[in-house]
């Protein structure tokens, strides 16, 4: 039996018993499976027990063990259907030699790339080095995961790992990043190339680590006009879905180009993605009439009404379940769950969505 033949075969056992895999496969169960992105997090006191004894966010990610526990707590407090591994969209520039560290009060900040050609300054000759803890960590969830729960891997898309890279940081209004991209754009499409490259190596390491689904998160991508959407968003994502579905065909990959609007639905089209992922604005009859024929759904509620918690959060999970019934969907939030979450309210939402028939 040949590798894919065999790797096809291994992919329809365990989505016979996962229903993260199977609602990713299309077919539509009679509640749908639920995860919360960054479901691994600082609403958690375990999480944060966890934290403090790594002495920083980084050591955390990039320690196998612990990193391991952080993607496990939320599985083994909440009963959910995927356990999304713990660590950090940025340890792919990382990885291609870009110093990262992390502050409490500012978050992730990186050595700005400058100059003419940014990507002059990175390589990919230590790259798979540097993320072998990840890969470890895969290893060790896979082995620890309850029956039933899916592993999902991710990284981030080449648009917004590019902003970071650029913008050293978080950014208002991106203004760097696009200065340097229109000013320079075969500099930026070198760049971005690089990216595409890299992420599609690390997602395919994390499938044959053990991850079953992966999620490519564009948190940025509603920064964009139309043409960059296009540019910029859509088309990096296709090259690396085909490269990764090249290798590992039977793998579902997750989009998520958050605030795209109406791109969304171009990115359905144009990227091959399995599902997309939604923000708390896109209309759920559109989504369903839109979207939901040519990719399975996932999302969308608002974090915040997930903090608030009781009837507007039961009122607003069941629109979701309602508008979305009629074919494949995961339910998720529209972004990742707040640190001011209480975890009781997370609790109810599960059980509210496996009680929905």
């Amino acid at each position: 039996m040949s590798r894919s033949s065999s790797e096809g075969e291994t992919a329809k056992v365990a989505a016979a018993r996962q229903p993260l895999l199977r609602a990713l496969a299309r077919e539509q169960l009679v509640s749908p499976p639920i995860w919360l992105m960054r479901q691994a997090g600082r609403y958690l006191p375990e999480y944060r027990a966890l934290r403090a004894s790594a002495g920083g966010f980084l050591e955390l990610c990039l320690t196998p063990e612990l990193a391991a526990e952080a993607t496990l707590q939320p599985v083994k407090r909440f009963g959910l259907d995927g356990a999304i591994l713990f660590s950090d969209i940025l340890m792919v520039p990382m990885a291609l030699g870009q110093p990262l560290r992390f502050s409490e009060s500012e978050g992730p900040l990186l050595e700005p790339l400058a100059g003419d050609e940014p990507a002059a300054r990175l390589g990919i000759e230590r790259f798979h080095e540097r993320l072998a803890p990840v890969y470890e960590a895969i290893l060790r969830v896979k082995s620890s995961l309850p029956d039933g729960c899916s592993l999902i891997g991710f990284a981030g898309a080449p648009w917004t790992v590019a902003s970071y890279m650029i913008e050293g940081g978080t950014s208002r209004d991106f203004s760097a990043v696009k200065l340097f991209a229109f000013a320079n754009a075969e500099a930026f499409a070198r760049l971005l190339t690089l990216l595409v490259e890299a992420t599609s190596a690390y997602l395919v390491r994390q499938v044959e680590a053990g991850a079953e689904a992966l999620q490519l998160f564009d948190s940025w991508a509603g920064a964009l006009g139309e043409a960059e959407l296009d540019s910029w968003c859509i088309e990096p994502t296709r090259r690396i879905v085909a490269a990764v579905k090249a290798i590992h065909a039977n793998v579902p990959i997750i989009g998520f180009p958050r605030g795209a609007g109406i791109g969304y639905k171009r990115f359905v089209e144009r990227t091959g993605v399995d599902a997309i992922s939604l923000d708390p604005s896109v209309p759920l009859a559109w989504a369903a009439s839109e979207l939901q024929s040519r990719a399975v759904l996932q999302g969308n509620m608002d974090p915040t009404v997930l903090v608030s918690g009781g009837r507007p959060m039961r009122e607003a999970a069941e629109r979701i379940l309602e508008s979305w019934s009629r074919g494949p969907f995961i339910f998720n939030l529209g972004h990742g769950v707040l640190p001011t979450t209480p975890p009781e309210h997370v609790a109810e939402l599960v059980a509210l969505v496996r009680a929905w028939r």
